[in-house]
């Protein structure tokens, strides 16, 4: 009966690995994709859009990171929540970030996406520094930016930051 009982959780055991390897094969396809920009222009202003807010971020330009928040503004951390107040989010990079951490962009992982009639969304990976810890290691996290175009000035108007 014991024998049985292991046959049985083994055939089990086998049967979901086998159909974990089907899903992960069914989509290797799309997961080895190479991604082209539909808009060769448009990938290119954003990313330096990006190196833009993130020179700022890295140097603590208060001012340069508060000119290219929207003022409707919303910030979504998967550890702090959601914030929609700019002030507040400035006032916490600036106590907790400044000099503290930096951010580097793993080169190759951003996708911009145009939104017509209003921006682009941008994604991809990067990874923070602590400042104060140089051998810590860093894992690359995902992130995405929302991109509003309002006469011709880019502002980020939403964040989605997830580790």
């Amino acid at each position: 009966m014991k024998n049985q009982k292991n046959t049985v959780f083994l055939i089990v055991i086998l049967s979901l690995f086998s159909l974990s390897n089907y899903a992960q094969n069914e989509y290797q396809d799309i997961l080895d994709t190479e991604y082209t920009p539909a808009d060769k222009a448009l990938y290119e202003v954003i990313l330096a859009m990006d190196k833009k807010y993130f020179d700022a971020y890295n140097e603590c330009d208060m001012d340069t990171q508060a000119s290219l928040y929207a003022e409707d503004l919303e910030f979504f951390h998967d550890k702090g929540g959601l914030s929609t107040s700019k002030p507040d989010l400035l006032k916490s990079l600036k106590n907790n970030i400044c000099g503290k951490v930096t951010r580097t962009l793993i080169e190759g992982s951003v996708e911009v996406y145009p939104i017509p009639n209003y921006g682009a969304i941008e994604m991809g990976y990067h990874k923070f520094y602590n400042n104060q810890e140089p051998n810590a290691k860093s894992k690359p996290s995902r992130f995405l930016l929302v991109w509003r175009n309002e006469d011709e000035k880019w502002i980020i108007s939403k964040v989605i930051s997830f580790h």
